[in-house]
């Protein structure tokens, strides 16, 4: 097809323009320069979390062989045909994570906040929203929680956790379905009195400032900055509302009845990972996969996944876990797949997508928070191996946090308990 010259805007977010109406469309040939590095610039980076809680079994994942000549696993034999495209990470945890029960670490996954759940307790900052902090304005959506329970891993400045949406065909509707005019000017209607508040908040703090001690001061500062910036996403928000949804060649989809069957959730919320990155509507992606007390429809399995996940070493246990553990791997490679098959120009979605995928749990049966199984894909990096690293004096998981940031073009060189700005023997490749 010839299109007329000039039709085209060559920025990071192009828009068919006709009528008054911007239409956001993903990133096609078109409007990428000639230059493969050129390319390669304008394609904006991305980052998805995948936790599973209730761990994944260590021997059945972890090769004894380091390097990139690593023999496959029971698990890696199903990712064999991504081989190339992620690395495995051994020898990596957030520090003091021993909390108020054994599972209270599923809190602190994206956070690394110390003692979770303990008397005082206070969570920090996610990495995805310190991302969206950062280029949350640039898309629709700022950032995604899925969760096959509602709940997520993903945590406000101020310690907050933001619901995760267990819902695939609410997720969608939200992501590619128009709303009514009536619904629009509803959600408009709610932004304005937002920014209402925000305005009688700001002209009051003012008022105040000038009552208060420096201490205070300094406390109120960094309130009203807060304001501000909860402004600047009240703003985009409205920009957002008048601005139709991209359209996408998919059916909604049809949300699993039976509540225990965990991998057929996780099936959904992964095919809708593709579609929101594509159509650049999110750039920063959580996945919560909650273990349950309940038996999953898996043949074969018997015994609910929570009691399995501690199975005092028993072999039928273990076998059951297996099973459970096998279909979620499943799950996550047709996900790399469906990234893998996406083309941006010259390159595959993969290539612009950090897919972390892991466990907060290194050893379930002890719940023991010592090197937890991690997956590095795609992104900027250097894959096809496995990384061990020192198993008694883990690396924080937080230097793998300040890696993807720093490659997604943020000036960052600390977060969390991070220790560096990087993970030893994890090299980046040229764009």
């Amino acid at each position: 097809m010839n299109y007329p010259k000039g039709l085209f805007r060559a920025d990071r977010r192009t828009f068919l323009r006709a009528s008054g109406v911007g239409l956001a469309l993903p990133i096609l040939d078109a409007f990428l320069p000639k230059g493969v590095r050129a390319a390669q610039e304008r394609i904006p980076q991305r980052l998805v979390c995948i936790c599973t809680t209730l761990g994944l079994h260590a021997p059945f994942l972890f090769p004894e062989s380091g390097g990139s000549a690593f023999e496959l696993t029971p698990y890696l034999k199903i990712l064999d045909s991504h081989r190339g495209d992620f690395t495995l990470i051994n020898g990596i945890s957030h520090p003091d994570q021993s909390g108020a029960d054994g599972h209270s670490s599923s809190m602190t996954w994206l956070t690394a906040a110390r003692h979770p759940g303990l008397a005082g307790f206070r969570n920090s900052i996610s990495i995805d929203q310190w991302l969206a902090s950062k280029i949350g304005l640039e898309t629709r959506f700022p950032s995604l929680q899925l969760s096959t329970d509602g709940s997520s891993q993903s945590y406000t400045s101020s310690g907050i956790m933001i619901p995760g949406e267990q819902s695939p065909s609410r997720m969608f509707t939200k992501l590619f379905l128009e709303g009514t005019v009536e619904a629009k000017d509803a959600q408009i209607q709610k932004l304005r009195e937002g920014k209402s508040i925000m305005d009688t908040v700001r002209e009051e703090t003012r008022q105040f400032r000038n009552q208060i001690g420096q201490e205070d001061r300094e406390k109120l500062e960094e309130y009203l900055f807060s304001v501000r910036e909860m402004e600047q996403r009240l703003s985009a928000a409205e920009a957002w509302v008048h601005k139709p949804k991209p359209k996408v060649d998919a059916e909604v989809p049809q949300d699993i009845k039976e509540s225990k069957d965990l991998i057929g959730q996780m099936q959904l919320l992964f095919e809708l990972i593709p579609l929101a990155l594509q159509t650049d509507s999110t750039r920063l992606i959580t996945v919560m996969v909650q273990g349950r007390n309940d038996v999953p429809p898996i043949p074969g399995v018997s015994i609910d996944h929570h009691n399995l996940s501690h199975h005092g070493q028993d072999a039928q246990k273990i076998q059951q876990l297996r099973l459970i553990e096998e279909a979620q791997i499943h799950a996550f490679d047709k996900l790399l797949a469906a990234l893998n098959r996406k083309q941006e120009g010259a390159s595959r979605l993969l290539d612009s997508t950090s897919v972390v995928f892991g466990s907060n749990l290194g050893n379930a049966n002890s719940h023991d928070t010592k090197n937890i199984p991690l997956l590095l894909a795609g992104g900027r990096f250097r894959h096809g191996q496995h990384l061990i690293l020192d198993r008694d004096k883990n690396t924080p998981f937080c230097n793998l946090f300040v890696q993807i940031a720093q490659q997604m073009g943020q000036e960052i060189e600390q977060f969390g308990s991070s220790s560096g700005s990087g993970v030893q023997g994890l090299e980046c490749r040229s764009a």
